[in-house]
């Protein structure tokens, strides 16, 4: 026979079996048993379908039905057999899934990661539901816990994005404990929906997306911006549900150059320390001031100050830094200072003494 096999392939001998087993009243044997899982095992891994298999045996053993046997021990032994079978296409059916989970898996982190041979990469994507010639954008979702694919947000949101864009060529799974969603670079909706339906079953989860890269590689390009901007959002306190890489693109430009960036909260904040109370107050007043564009009232509202206190803090800012938040041209610096310390999650994590300047 060539091609593939038909159902009637996987009843072989249990036409004799029956046979042989309703003559005498027995049950069926260890090693008939061992036949018919083994044969269920062949039938799941060449992939036919459950029900097909189950209507070929009742039918064998209608069109087969020895005339003068006990109903009861002839249906005993057609049980006997397809609960054999049922248990080898089972047993094999979860070894073939374990694969596939297994194959996905590694397809993943190779395409996350941006490792594994480009070619191979685009072969395997169109198994996985992607088309590699195309650009990609990658969202991540980074709720209060960690979740793998089995967890029932992850299954929640998956449900939510799937009924909607079933046709879709997206992928979604989980990694280091958080949600992925890849989708074609055009088609933001759908990365804004993963968000939506992320940030809800997970109670106020934040959720990153990276701007669209093409080729393999660019995936994974695009998932370590939107981690990245994931971990920006934390060093900088931002706690906006979707954040997006290509807003806050200033913060890994200043980040790149990290002695450059200690250099500067060095020479520019230090002197903050000297302050009663350490540099902390007068941080958090500036980035507050900075944060409301600038305006004492609102800067004030915002400390649960009144515009007088406001005023002396940025005056003691001006003394101790040299620097006056007021003047436009002085402003620049004190303001992508602190933002720095921000990134360096200063004065809570002290600049380094080898990375300071002298």
């Amino acid at each position: 026979m060539t091609g593939r096999h038909t159902t009637e392939a996987y009843l072989d001998g249990f036409e004799r079996i029956l046979a042989d087993a309703a003559a005498t009243g027995r049950r069926l044997t260890r090693d008939e048993i061992e036949s018919r899982r083994a044969l269920g095992a062949q039938a799941a891994e060449a992939g036919h379908g459950w029900r097909p298999l189950v209507r070929a045996h009742l039918a064998a053993g209608r069109g087969n039905w020895p005339g003068q046997a006990d109903p009861d021990s002839v249906l005993f032994v057609i049980e006997q057999a397809v609960d054999a079978f049922a248990d080898g296409y089972e047993r094999a059916q979860r070894l073939v899934v374990r694969k596939e989970e297994a194959a996905r898996r590694e397809f993943i982190d190779d395409l996350l990661q941006g490792r594994g041979d480009p070619g191979r990469l685009a072969a395997r994507s169109e198994r996985f539901g992607l088309r590699l010639s195309r650009a990609h954008a990658v969202a991540v979702a980074a709720g209060p816990d960690k979740y793998d694919e089995t967890d029932p947000v992850p299954r929640q949101v998956e449900g939510a994005l799937f009924a909607r864009f079933e046709n879709r060529r997206i992928l979604f799974t989980t990694k280091d404990g958080r949600m992925v969603c890849i989708a074609p670079g055009d088609q933001d909706d759908v990365l804004t929906h993963f968000a939506k339906h992320a940030y809800a079953a997970t109670g106020g989860s934040q959720v990153a997306i990276g701007r669209p890269r093409p080729g393999t590689i660019g995936i994974g390009h695009s998932y370590e911006e939107a981690l990245n901007a994931l971990d920006v959002a934390r060093r900088m306190g931002l706690d906006d549900p979707l954040l997006r890489a290509a807003d806050l693109l200033v913060f890994p430009v200043l980040a790149r150059d990290r002695q450059a960036l200690v250099d500067l909260v060095h020479s520019t904040l230090g002197p903050l320390e000297q302050a009663r109370g350490g540099a902390r107050p007068l941080l958090d007043t500036l980035t507050a001031y900075f944060d409301t564009g600038c305006v004492a009232a609102a800067t004030a509202r915002r400390l649960s100050l009144s515009v007088r206190a406001l005023t002396y803090r940025l005056e003691r800012v001006h003394t101790l830094t040299g620097h006056d938040p007021a003047d436009p041209a002085q402003r620049y610096i004190l303001q992508t200072a602190a933002i720095g310390a921000r990134l360096l999650e200063w004065p809570t994590r002290p600049l380094h003494s080898t990375d300071a300047s002298p």
